[in-house]
């Protein structure tokens, strides 16, 4: 079992900012964090240090996470990213039971942080368009935008966007369950700086979006 934060790192944790995570502390505070997989460094300056979803999950439920594998979350893919550790749901995951307030906290918190790794790697500082780190992780990104903006992937036995990979360089589908769900999925991904384009599949009929990370 791992041992619960000190009161000193407790107070950290539950004073961090509500909505990006981002901690205040000493460099010897903040590391500690850290090597408890609580905190991540930023690797862009100015390095300040977040809470990762272990992290919020402690503020949260005000008790100690237990074994390693329960703090670092149970729910595949989880992909490292610009902003921690995080599980991208790109539509067709198991149940999972992570729903509700603390998800919806986990993904305005990655949101955020994407926005600031944006903001920090783009050359004129703005935030509308994809970064490196999206161009290399298509599926999570595409996936992180939409639960974003507010839908809601597919399940097992449920309805809702599903995100994959395609042959084409830099694009990625997005498959729903209905005409209204993919105009809805198209506006979100072009407001978060995608390229979207509407195609038909050649064998299924079935409508579908290809969108890529839009450059300029």
């Amino acid at each position: 079992m791992t041992r619960p934060p000190t009161a000193a790192q407790r107070r950290l944790i539950d004073t961090a900012e509500p909505v990006t995570g981002r901690l205040r502390g000493t460099e010897a505070q903040l590391a500690a964090l850290v090597r408890r997989g609580l905190a991540f460094r930023h690797p862009r300056p100015p390095h300040d240090h977040f809470l990762t979803p272990a992290g919020h999950r402690i503020r949260e439920s005000g008790t100690q996470t237990g074994t390693a594998t329960e703090t670092a979350g149970a729910a595949p893919p989880r992909q490292e990213t610009g902003t921690g550790v995080f599980a991208a749901r790109v539509g067709g995951e198991e149940d999972t039971g992570a729903d509700g307030p603390a998800r919806a906290r986990e993904v305005r918190s990655a949101w955020e942080g994407l926005l600031e790794l944006r903001r920090m790697t783009h050359r004129d500082g703005s935030v509308d368009r994809p970064c490196g780190w999206e161009r290399t992780h298509l599926v999570q990104a595409a996936a992180l935008a939409l639960e974003a903006g507010g839908h809601r992937p597919a399940g097992p036995d449920t309805d809702g966007y599903r995100v994959s990979a395609t042959p084409q360089p830099e694009a990625v589908a997005v498959r729903g369950p209905d005409e209204a769900t993919l105009s809805a999925c198209a506006a979100t991904l072009e407001k978060a700086g995608w390229q979207v384009g509407r195609h038909t599949d050649p064998r299924t009929r079935a409508r579908y979006l290809l969108a890529s990370p839009r450059r300029v």
